[in-house]
């Protein structure tokens, strides 16, 4: 490692590293948090940078004045309410900034799921969520995260936790099976729920089966014949496929992150998952874009897929130094 300014940490050498270090101050943050272990204070100076430079900062200024992104909560693309809340919540703006709170205030005060949904949902502040676990899962993340009530939707979710631990937005025309994409929807609520409020028994049980469907799956097989699900059934993309940002849909690098957030200790469950991420890495030692979902993105976050990816390759590393710590 070369020194650094006065008072600041050694730049590493390592070219990857480096190239990281050269992106968005929301990639820098984490990379400096999860990889390189930086005093916490740098770490804090770094992320207070999103609000102000780089993709944060243009995502906040795509909001308006009626608290909403692309004029609706929900769409199916990438620049609705919803989804830039996620967003933006992903990428780690501080939910204690004075930006944030006022973004996320008008979100409380003004946005309803008007034109979302079924229409008995249209009168609903955005906190309250709508019908779909899947929907609901990821309002309920963003929520908790930027420290709203979403009680009534996490209540909801605990209710609707299928007999093999998953959920499924099919469960209401009859589906008893959970589905990866839901699940994983539900899963990374429920985690960002105990963080705000602490540990409650029920969320905790919920929570911890919802992990179990992942893991006895192997996190892409199905259970009952051990089969490999090689595409998605409604989408169509491979779960081998790296995306980000991910929305709805299930991949074998966002159930890896969840499990390493969640700090679950990985056993030889996760091996063959591991090992499909790790075999898609350069020789350079960077990630691509395995696949951008369809849907208009409101900022571009990456080069574009099939191009190295600074999103992809960050989640990756650490997941492979959650997987190496733990042997």
């Amino acid at each position: 490692m070369t020194a650094g300014p006065v008072g600041r940490s050694p730049i590493p050498q390592d070219p990857v590293i480096r190239w990281l270090l050269d992106g968005d101050p929301s990639i820098r943050w984490q990379v400096m948090r999860d990889l390189l272990r930086a005093p916490a204070r740098e770490v804090e100076r770094e992320r207070a940078r999103i609000a102000r430079e780089g993709v944060g900062a243009r995502l906040l200024s795509l909001q308006a004045s009626d608290g909403q992104w692309a004029g609706c909560a929900w769409n199916r693309g990438w620049d609705s309410t919803l989804h830039v809340l996620r967003l933006l919540s992903l990428i780690g703006l501080d939910p204690a900034s004075r930006e944030a709170k006022r973004a996320v205030g008008l979100v409380r005060e003004r946005v309803t799921w008007a034109g979302c949904g079924p229409p008995e949902v249209h009168a609903n502040p955005f906190f309250a969520g709508e019908v779909e676990p899947c929907i609901n899962g990821q309002v309920a993340a963003a929520g908790a995260y930027f420290g709203q009530e979403v009680d009534g939707i996490v209540a909801r979710l605990l209710a609707e936790q299928l007999p093999d631990g998953g959920w499924n937005c099919e469960a209401e025309r009859g589906s008893r099976r959970g589905s990866f994409n839901t699940t994983i929807c539900v899963l990374e609520a429920l985690l960002a729920y105990e963080r705000r409020v602490g540990s409650r028994p029920d969320v905790r049980a919920a929570r911890l089966r919802g992990q179990e469907y992942l893991l006895e799956r192997r996190l892409f097989r199905r259970k009952s014949t051990g089969e490999a699900i090689e595409q998605d059934r409604k989408s169509g993309a491979s779960w081998g496929r790296l995306a980000f940002p991910v929305g709805w849909h299930y991949d074998l690098l966002r159930g890896l992150d969840y499990l390493r957030s969640a700090g679950v200790a990985p056993d030889e469950r996760v091996a063959e998952a591991i090992e499909t991420v790790a075999v898609q890495r350069d020789p350079d030692g960077r990630w691509r874009l395995g696949v951008r979902h369809a849907g208009r993105m409101p900022v571009e976050l990456d080069d574009g897929e099939g191009r190295p990816s600074r999103w992809i390759t960050l989640r990756a590393l650490r997941v492979l130094d959650w997987y190496a710590l733990a042997g």
